[in-house]
């Protein structure tokens, strides 16, 4: 059974700056994927615990969409979906 999917509210932001293609292809197919399997891919350490972080790429250009997990209500909470480049500073940020 599949988890149900949320997103952060500055998601909208980040769709905006990625490529037309990438964001559809994001939501054609790597959303159900890790909607499938969420706990499968990076989990990412402190100071991020509890925030697990799915890689692709596309065009030569690597993306990474950041989420967590509640396995109670079957949930999960999409933070992040951006190009690799300052991803991991941008999100700390985006956590605190």
């Amino acid at each position: 059974m599949s988890y149900k999917d949320e997103y952060h509210p500055k998601i909208k932001n980040d769709l905006k700056g990625l490529d037309k293609a990438v964001a559809k292809e994001i939501f054609a197919t790597l959303i159900d994927k890790i909607l499938k399997e969420p706990h499968v891919f990076d989990k990412l350490q402190w100071p991020m615990d509890g925030v697990f972080s799915y890689h692709f790429k596309k065009n030569k250009v690597e993306y990474r969409i950041a989420y967590t997990i509640d396995d109670e209500k079957r949930v999960v909470l999409f933070l992040m979906i951006r190009k690799r480049e300052n991803f991991y500073d941008l999100l700390k940020r985006r956590l605190s």
